[in-house]
């Protein structure tokens, strides 16, 4: 469980350090959105 928590916290880090604001944020968290929204139109 550990090891799990600590791979989530390690890529959020990632996530964040690649915006440097929060628009940049909300922008990824967008287009994440919009590709899971795609995908699930496929199926």
């Amino acid at each position: 469980m550990k090891t799990i928590l600590s791979l989530l916290a390690l890529a959020l880090v990632l996530l964040l350090s690649g915006c440097n604001t929060v628009r940049g944020v909300g922008q990824d968290l967008q287009k994440a959105g919009e590709k899971i929204e795609d995908a699930s139109k496929k199926l």
